[in-house]
């Protein structure tokens, strides 16, 4: 491991020197590849200096033990050998997630599918909430949400969302939010006050690149309809809502977010294009890419990896049995109080994996 370390900080050293470059600074494409691999190998070369620099000063302290016969300085020296240690096995822990292989998704966008469950209206309104936060997290770490399909109900719930999230590391981010959402709560309308359970699916699927999937003219059935909903005078004016069916696999995906046809036709097809892709990556890969009916599950409150309890303000995941009770502040975008130690979680699964 240490070789490879040696390597990866003399790449780093050789990516920072062509950077300065002059050639390399007017260039934007190519400034930008350079930092982009700079940004993603910074990290452990971080924390292979910190070992390295941590080694020092272990060695210091054990000179210090070897050579003095103070009493107090033993006493120091023995002290700081014994955290230097323990800083040592957590920062080889660090390198060794670090040094995992990357799942290749990790760097892609995302299609982020939100669904009503079970629950009729209050789950819908769930829903919303779960669109919500997923929009406002993206907001804080300055990623773009836009949407593709929008299934509103009367009431303000939605019964079906499709967004496209294009940012840093998306996937890498949200890739375990795939599955059913369950909430425990009264609704509003319900007078007794017994507490309703309902669910939301969530699907969180990689963006596909052009050349990955390539979708044959031939192969799409596109149907043209009038946009519904809010949109100003477009809507329910002009065909330009649009239906794409793909025909080998029977996909369908709609889009009537943009004012335009070709608007709409293009990120509907960057969504078929997702979907085809895990299509795909399924059947090469079973345990990479998991069906994505399993994924999302069928809405069913059993099939849940994690509840939002409100009138204990609590949530739990139940993959990663973890608890906190800070429900607001999550649906108010602070999505990170789960998603650090669930993404803490399956690293350590990998890493026991990796080594056997």
């Amino acid at each position: 491991m240490l070789d490879r370390l040696k390597e990866i900080a003399r790449r780093h050293e050789e990516l920072v020197q062509q950077q300065a470059d002059p050639e390399v600074a007017v260039n934007p494409t190519l400034s930008r590849d350079v930092a982009i691999k700079i940004s993603e190998i910074a990290p452990v070369v971080n924390v292979y200096r910190q070992m390295m620099k941590v080694e020092e000063d272990l060695n210091g302290a054990r000179e210090v033990l070897d050579e003095t016969d103070d009493p107090e300085m033993t006493e120091m020296a023995e002290l700081e050998v014994e955290e230097l240690i323990a800083l040592q096995a957590s920062l080889e822990q660090q390198i060794k997630v670090l040094l995992l292989p990357e799942d290749p998704n990790d760097s892609r966008n995302v299609v982020l599918e939100i669904r009503a469950g079970t629950g009729g209206e209050e789950a819908a309104l769930f829903a919303g909430e779960l669109l919500r936060m997923y929009g406002r997290y993206a907001e804080d770490m300055g990623w773009k949400l836009s949407m593709t399909d929008l299934s509103e109900t009367g009431l303000g719930g939605l019964k079906e969302a499709v967004a496209v999230i294009e940012g840093n590391r998306v996937f890498s981010r949200l890739k375990y939010e795939s599955g059913v959402h369950r909430v425990q709560r009264v609704p509003a309308t319900e007078s007794s006050g017994r507490i309703h359970t309902s669910a939301a699916t969530v699907a969180v699927l990689a963006e596909a690149e052009a050349v990955e999937v390539v979708v044959e003219e031939k192969d799409l059935r596109v149907d043209r309809f009038c946009s519904s909903g809010p949109g100003g005078q477009s809507v329910n004016t002009t065909y330009s809502a649009v239906r794409i069916t793909h025909l080998p696999t029977g996909l369908v995906v709609s889009c009537q977010d943009e004012k335009s046809q070709i608007q709409n036709r293009a990120k509907a097809l960057r969504v078929l294009k997702a979907r085809i892709k895990e299509a795909e990556e399924r059947k090469v890969n079973d345990e990479r890419a998991e069906n994505r009916r399993s994924q999302i599950g069928s809405g069913d409150r059993s099939e849940k990896i994690r509840t939002y309890n409100f009138p204990q303000g609590r949530i739990t995941d139940h993959r990663v049995g973890l608890t906190i009770h800070r429900l607001q502040e999550v649906l108010d975008g602070d999505l990170d109080q789960v998603l650090n130690p669930m993404l803490a979680h399956f690293q350590a699964e990998r890493l026991k994996e990796e080594l056997g």
